[in-house]
């Protein structure tokens, strides 16, 4: 059978995407290509968040192209993902070469499109339709695939946005929301667990708003066709919203040690959900809090739905819950209309809360979303000259907080080993930090406790073997006696 190369631009949904095709395209008795050189389909899993990553794919695909003709080797060359979904045709139109352009309520369907392509029951492919029931097509997984135990494991909840902020284009090539009910979600979790995953990370493209939205029976969400309506909460006890009941069911799974998400919404974080991070232990102490800018005035031009003062309120509340959570965020610098004194307060805000990880990202306009039309545009220098400060800003607050960890005995769950050096393990905290160490496979899959002996930028370094009590090493205590939460 022929061998297919997938290459991923953007999110960690784009990733479990890549990975839900390649494993079904596996049982369809494709191989996988080590390389787009040794491939006979080549397919590139596109992002549309920022122009950057659409041009960094379409160069990639002029580069298959000409390739394909230095060479003369006959290779499907396909788009997938959100870029597919938003230009559709005009892909293959600006770009010959390419066969198939799929979009994201169709990538289940690829497989099919694969096998009337390489018959020659068809020149070229465009499906961008939206597809009824498509936000539960995606399941499969490649837990094991490469003779590893597996450890970690992305599980998609839910499709599309509400949101519609007004730089973004996820709306329009997501759609709108659609969840999988819980009793579909527990099992393909139950199965990952079965298979050895210790750690689950729920996706979604705004997860906290997961089971909002009616199903198309008009019954709840997170509800299955055959299940019957949910009992009210008993007297006393304050409502759960739909994702905080998903969480407490995937708790319930015996073997699994750890549960994630992303991405939320500071919108999605009521009281029942901080309420969670004390009462599930499985729950890890990290939270992603996308809050884009600290000025109220670009907030509302943003559409974001929250304030700088209830931002704050919700790290308060995280911070009383579980004093020691890892906290990360998205900024947004050089939205049309920022001035100086907007671009502080962002500064101001990131000094107050001192994030863990921020991902910061110049605003980049994307066709057909409000801002793009948005008055005030800034000059690409002043862009680049915020960038460049808030990033200095950002990466002094993680040094220092990265450094105080040094001395500390955390719990870290061994992943594999390190992507940048493959002679050393690495793991990463109950606070989504990675920590590098010397050991070895026997550890891949474990809870290890480990000491802190360096801190990097971004990365820390431990040593499993001088693990021990030590009076004079500040610890601060959560679900392991002696083990830092970090």
């Amino acid at each position: 059978m022929p061998s297919v190369y997938i290459k991923t631009y953007g999110c960690q949904m784009n990733v479990r995407d890549s990975e839900a095709l390649a494993a079904r395209l596996l049982a369809r008795g494709y191989t996988l290509a080590p390389s787009e050189e040794q491939a006979d389909v080549v397919l590139l899993n596109t992002c549309s968040v920022r122009d950057h990553a659409e041009q960094t794919a379409l160069n990639k695909m002029r580069a298959l192209i000409a390739e394909q003709r230095r060479s003369g080797r006959d290779v499907v060359l396909g788009f997938l993902g959100c870029m597919a979904q938003s230009r559709g045709r005009e892909l293959i139109d600006q770009l010959p070469g390419v066969d198939l352009v799929v979009g994201t309520q169709k990538l289940h369907r690829t497989p099919d499109y694969l096998d009337q392509l390489l018959r020659g029951q068809t020149a070229k492919v465009v499906d961008t339709a939206p597809e009824p029931g498509s936000e539960a097509a995606i399941r499969e997984h490649l837990v094991g695939v490469n003779g590893h135990a597996p450890v970690t494991a992305y599980v998609s909840i839910m499709q599309g946005c509400n949101q519609h902020c007004t730089f973004c284009i996820v709306p329009q090539t997501r759609g709108p929301e659609r969840s999988r009910s819980i009793r579909d979600i527990v099992a393909e979790c139950r199965e990952l667990v079965a298979r050895g995953v210790k750690e689950i990370t729920l996706l979604g493209q705004i997860v906290t708003s997961y089971g909002r939205r009616p199903g198309p029976d008009g019954r709840p969400g997170w509800l299955a066709p055959e299940e019957p309506w949910p009992q009210p909460e008993p007297e006393g006890r304050p409502p759960r919203s739909p994702f905080v009941r998903l969480l407490e069911a995937i708790h319930e799974i015996e073997g699994l040690e750890r549960i994630r998400f992303t991405a939320p919404h500071p919108r999605g974080y009521g009281d029942d959900l901080i309420e969670a991070y004390g009462r599930l232990p499985k729950l890890v102490e990290s939270a992603h809090l996308p809050v884009q800018s600290g000025s109220n005035r670009i907030l509302k031009l943003m559409r974001r739905g929250y304030t700088r003062e209830r931002f704050l309120e919700i790290v308060a509340k995280l911070r009383a819950v579980q004093p020691n959570i890892g906290l990360s965020t998205d900024v947004i610098v050089g939205f049309p209309g920022e001035t100086e004194e907007d671009f502080e307060q962002t500064l101001d805000l990131c000094r107050q809360v001192e994030f863990d990880h921020v991902f910061l990202f110049k605003y980049s306009p994307r066709r057909d979303t409000p801002a793009a039309s948005m008055p005030g545009a800034l000059p690409q220098e002043v862009i680049e000259e915020r960038h460049a400060r808030a990033s200095e800003l950002i990466n002094d607050i993680a040094r220092r907080r990265y450094a105080a960890l040094v001395g500390r005995t955390v719990q870290i769950l061994v992943e594999g080993p390190s992507k940048k050096n493959p002679h050393r393990m690495m793991g990463r905290t109950r606070c989504n930090k990675i920590v590098v160490f010397e050991g070895s496979e026997r550890h891949r899959g474990q809870l290890l406790d480990v000491r802190i002996v360096r801190a990097g930028t971004y990365t820390l370094y431990g040593d499993p073997a001088i693990v021990g009590f030590d009076p004079s090493v500040s610890r601060v205590t959560s679900r392991e006696p002696g083990v830092a939460v970090v």
